[in-house]
């Protein structure tokens, strides 16, 4: 008599629980390797774009500059005024220009600010994005966007905003100074830390996460040591591009909404404040999400995910209270009241007094707290 799966001491793999499941491939390309800056052309040329718009920050103006000279003819300008954040002043801006030159490619050199610029012209353009990564942060692999208006985030997703192209190059990252690339990689740990317990998990998506995770928590350390490592710099790129696949599947829960509350309405910067809130709100779900931190827990040597992070990122010159990013006391509890006015699904009920106290101890720079 045939036993049945669960029965039988013979698991094909038993450390997933497979089960009904919808999964959603995003259709983009990845190019990933040391100089893979020298395919751009060709792939501009494969996305059928002739007049290419480079996009960066103001710091990676000779970046951009040196972009646009590669691409010859085809790079008809450069817009070098990206903001954390994305103000809706500067989308505009860039729209504009834009169409001013009449570009069909929007090429974004950078972190999540120039990628988010990139994505807010493509929004109400017909222009292709390119993404060049120069961070972390796994807003390339995603087909959201977010702008901010009157002192709030607005997200939203759509497919015209995701990147048809993504090239990775780990040389492009040895300039990241080490305190944003520590901070930058703890964010992108965040993409797999809430996609572990989102309603849209699933096996593929947990086995990316968990992978991820595993390579930015092994190579994060090497690089704060040694910023020029070029092999734990790679390491750290195939880690956020895992974990920014999964933040592209999976809808994102209270970490994501605290931090884009703190970022949007008072101007925190992105990195440092994921690397400030994730072990609180880990800590928070914690009891209310035990697979996914048992999980997690496999990756940083057996131990329970918020007291990990909260001392990896300490061990590893990041910061691990709001007060040091310049957060005001007195502004805790308008934040969270501005967090639960349009709040994410989350795997444990939002009690707005416990969300005081989240806030409170991330301030303060306490370790995390699980209830």
């Amino acid at each position: 008599m045939n036993k049945s799966l669960s029965e039988s001491k013979d698991q094909p793999h038993p450390g997933v629980d497979v089960h009904a499941f919808t999964y959603n491939a995003l259709p983009s390309r990845v190019l990933f390797g040391v100089n893979q800056l020298d395919r751009l052309s060709d792939e501009m040329t494969r996305l059928g774009g002739q007049r290419a718009l480079v996009v960066c920050t103001a710091r990676r103006r000779a970046e951009g500059e040196a972009i646009v000279s590669r691409l010859g003819r085809a790079g008809v300008g450069l817009f070098a005024g990206a903001l954390t954040h994305v103000p809706i002043e500067v989308a505009r801006e860039a729209r504009t220009y834009a169409r001013h030159v009449g570009a069909d490619c929007i090429i974004a050199i950078g972190g999540g600010s120039t990628i988010g610029l990139g994505k807010a012209i493509a929004l109400e353009s017909e222009s292709s994005v390119l993404a060049i990564p120069t961070t972390y942060s796994g807003s390339e692999m995603t087909p959201i966007y977010g702008i901010t208006e009157m002192g709030l985030k607005k997200t939203g997703v759509d497919s015209r905003v995701l990147p048809k192209t993504v090239l990775y190059d780990p040389l492009l990252t040895l300039g990241l100074p080490i305190a944003i690339s520590v901070s930058s990689g703890i964010n992108a740990i965040a993409h797999a830390a809430e996609g572990l317990y989102s309603r849209d998990a699933n096996p593929i998506t947990m086995l990316m996460a968990e992978e991820g995770i595993r390579a930015l928590v092994g190579s994060l350390p090497i690089i704060y040591r040694d910023s020029g490592n070029v092999t734990a710099r790679t390491h750290a790129l195939y880690g956020a591009w895992l974990c920014g696949t999964v933040l592209g599947q999976c809808g994102m829960s209270l970490h994501h909404k605290l931090c884009h509350t703190l970022g949007g309405s008072f101007g925190l910067p992105h990195a440092e404040t994921h690397t400030v809130i994730l072990p609180h709100a880990l800590a928070y779900n914690h009891q209310h999400a035990l697979p996914a931190m048992q999980r997690m827990s496999r990756t940083m040597h057996g131990e329970r995910p918020p007291s990990f992070l909260h001392t990896f990122a300490a061990a590893n010159g990041a910061p691990t209270s709001l007060r040091q990013l310049g957060f005001q006391e007195a502004d805790i509890e308008r934040a969270a009241d501005i967090a639960l006015a349009n709040p994410y699904w989350s795997p444990r009920p939002l009690d707005r007094a416990a969300i005081v106290r989240l806030l409170r101890r991330a301030f303060e720079g306490v370790p995390p707290e699980i209830d």
